[in-house]
């Protein structure tokens, strides 16, 4: 851990600003800014880049571990690559948290609303009444209510934080520092880097396919980390095998 480079502390700074206002002006803040299914009537375009800067409200751990990592992580990297490589790196994976769960909740969206279609739902009627937070009960009956709750989780439930972004960093990382020994906070045993961050992504889709909560006992995007990492890995094996490694984008 060394000093922390401008770009990650402003970043960090940012982080801490939105917090301190989503504090202020409460639900209005997550309402406007954390990321929503776009079919919601809350989502707006914006989200995509804001919620990277939302952190759970009560759960100070959760802006707390990120900024930490985005210091550890994020530093190194931005000496290697500079300003503006950072900046595209660091957005780029925020991105790709977004888009790999939300091809995944409109599949799983588009499948419930198929059959309720072909069994002469209107659609239009169908987004009016789970936008106003309500349900048809006669959709059970159609979908059965395992899906049922599924179709309402995802529609009405919002994303936040910088995890998405700050697993594409850990993966860099990892890529460029693959010795370097790193700890979990409940298993404070050095592991280098190039095995702990495939464990790491293994633990994340096991607990995409399974619904796994964290080891906090909070519910986690865990296809958001691996849509992060994902971007990550392809952005870092780009740059690295076509020798960008000395070229600053400053």
């Amino acid at each position: 851990m060394g000093r922390i480079t401008d770009t990650v502390k402003h970043l960090i700074i940012i982080n801490v600003l939105f917090f301190i206002g989503s504090k202020i002006f409460g639900n209005t803040a997550f309402d406007l800014l954390s990321l929503w299914f776009p079919e919601n009537k809350n989502f707006h375009v914006w989200q995509i880049i804001t919620h990277m800067f939302m952190h759970h409200p009560t759960f100070y751990f959760h802006i707390i571990f990120n900024m930490l990592g985005i210091y550890m992580f994020g530093s190194p990297l931005e000496q290697i690559w500079g300003k503006w490589r950072f900046l595209f790196f660091y957005f780029s994976c925020g991105i790709g948290a977004v888009l790999l769960p939300m091809a995944i909740d409109y599949y799983h969206f588009s499948d419930s609303l198929n059959l309720l279609l072909e069994n002469g739902f209107d659609k239009a009627e169908i987004l009016n009444v789970l936008n106003n937070g309500q349900y048809d009960t006669r959709w059970a009956d159609v979908l059965g209510q395992d899906q049922l709750n599924q179709l309402l989780n995802l529609f009405n439930q919002n994303s936040l934080g910088a995890s998405g972004a700050l697993m594409g960093l850990l993966v860099a990382f990892g890529m460029y520092f693959p010795n370097a020994a790193l700890m979990l906070i409940f298993l404070p045993i050095p592991i280098k880097a190039k095995y702990f961050i495939p464990l790491l992504l293994a633990y994340e889709i096991i607990s995409g396919f399974t619904g796994g909560t964290s080891l906090f006992g909070i519910n986690v995007g865990h296809w958001a980390h691996v849509g992060g990492a994902l971007m990550g890995l392809v952005i870092t094996y780009y740059w690295k095998k076509n020798s960008f490694n000395n070229r600053r984008w400053d």
